[in-house]
């Protein structure tokens, strides 16, 4: 029995092809996680529950700052249980063996690099189930920048832990014991938080309504389809206003070359739509020109 296995890692991922990190987790680039702030919680949800990804959201968490922040980063997980003598013993002396120093959520923070966000399962426990206080969010804020964690159990130090601007919180309750009496029972594995699985690498995309983790295979995926039904949108209301173009000619799933001739144009030409100028169109392109088989409205 080991933690924190990269082999076990990537086997779990085997449909991210992209770079990873030391530890063998997805490293989805910055730029996705960076565009995913100006996203819904409804835009990047659809994409991945048509797929079937149908468990990925839990909602019943409390924030520690309730002022419209989101929580963006790459998923590190941990699954803890009750105490059992003879299994704490052997996982500690495991975790020994492997280098590690200290309480079993001071391995995860430990890990913690730029970005990340920890996960962890602490079967809801609040009471001696604090994963996190102000000392160990000091240190998340220092490891990861922007990251925070997300935690199906309890934290303390609240007061302390709100003055630390740089991190967003997640949580099932308070309580002032300090964390007792529980045993890892996986890191960097499969996760369970509520009603959400979450592997390791998965982005975490937390919201006021809840978390949603994002597979990190799905990411561009999701992200540029989002961002691109923004700005057509975005396009299409002016176009409709002007009289350009009917509801129908906008709301079909494949355009016409003419109707993205406009929008590049409009995107290279308007302030507004700036930020949309590095949108690759040719899969656009290629559908106008050659159709799109699953598209029916462009068959009537």
């Amino acid at each position: 029995m080991h933690f924190n296995v990269k082999e076990d890692i990537i086997q779990i991922t085997s449909l991210w092809q992209g770079e990873r990190f030391e530890d063998g987790r997805p490293r989805v680039p910055d730029k996705y996680l960076k565009a995913l702030h100006s996203l819904t919680l409804e835009e990047v949800w659809k994409p991945i529950f048509v797929k079937g990804y149908e468990n990925q959201f839990e909602g019943r968490l409390k924030l520690l700052h309730n002022d419209g922040r989101k929580l963006i980063g790459r998923a590190v997980t941990a699954s803890f249980l009750p105490t059992r003598p003879d299994y704490n013993q052997t996982v500690m002396e495991i975790g020994r063996s492997e280098g590690r120093t200290g309480t079993y959520n001071q391995w995860v923070i430990d890990s913690l690099t730029e970005g990340d966000v920890c996960v962890v399962d602490m079967y809801d426990k609040i009471y001696k189930g604090t994963f996190l206080g102000g000392n160990l969010t000091t240190a998340i804020a220092g490891k990861t920048k922007t990251g925070g964690g997300v935690i199906w159990g309890g934290i303390r130090d609240v007061e302390q832990m709100k003055q630390i601007q740089e991190v967003q919180v997640y949580y099932r309750g308070i309580d002032p014991t300090p964390i007792r009496e529980f045993v890892m029972a996986g890191f960097n594995t499969p996760t369970k938080i509520g009603n959400a699985v979450c592997l390791p690498g998965d982005i975490v995309f937390g919201t006021d309504a809840g978390v949603l983790f994002i597979p990190a295979h799905l990411v561009e995926e999701v992200v540029d389809g989002a961002v691109k039904t923004k700005v057509k949108d975005m396009f299409g209301f002016e176009m409709i206003t002007q009289n350009k173009f009917t509801t129908a000619q906008i709301d079909k799933n494949v355009w016409t070359k003419e109707m993205l001739d406009l929008l590049v144009d409009y995107i290279n030409t308007n302030e507004a739509a700036a930020k949309y100028r590095d949108i690759d169109w040719s899969k656009e392109y290629g559908l106008a020109a050659n159709g799109d088989p699953t598209d029916t409205q462009s068959a009537l």
